[in-house]
């Protein structure tokens, strides 16, 4: 199943997860892992919206894989906080083979509580090979919403 876009671009996607009493650590704070799920959660939730589900991936023998995860914790996030989290293209090759998403996490609408940079790629899951996305996963990409400092890359991105 093939999935055709139009090239309208999104000026922000985000989701709202809700805290669970499962994600705190014994200060009550949220785990740092929790952040990196919600990070992942958004990642998913975006590539679903836009037909590159994991079906669709198991169809083409590809998915994606992180080389890095970083996170910049800014604030406590406590439970009862309302939280959102969004999704941003900050590099990519025009192939989208090769791209670098940030996400911000925002707690009461108005408080900047972190900051996660990750780096990725397709991989072929027969191969084990990086490997380029088909037709329909690049054009979901086009669709992703860009950080101010967006680049696009011919051949290769400086990926810390």
């Amino acid at each position: 199943m093939l999935f055709y876009f139009c090239k309208k671009r999104m000026t922000s996607f985000e989701i709202h997860p809700e805290i669970r009493w499962s994600d705190l650590d014994p200060n009550y704070h949220l785990r740092h892992s929790v952040y990196y799920d919600y990070g992942a959660s958004c990642r998913i939730s975006f590539l679903n919206e836009h037909g590159i589900t994991p079906d669709v991936m198991l169809q083409h023998n590809i998915g994606p894989i992180i080389w890095r995860e970083e996170c910049i914790f800014k604030r406590v996030i406590r439970f009862g906080d309302h939280l959102m989290i969004n999704v941003k293209l900050d590099k990519a090759l025009k192939d989208s083979s090769r791209w670098t998403m940030k996400h911000e996490l925002w707690k009461n609408a108005s408080t900047l509580a972190a900051v996660i940079t990750v780096d990725g790629a397709w991989l072929d899951t027969i191969l084990r090979k990086l490997a380029k996305p088909p037709a329909n996963f690049s054009a979901a990409f086009d669709l992703l919403p860009k950080t101010p400092g967006f680049s696009e890359h011919e051949n290769k991105i400086d990926q810390q």
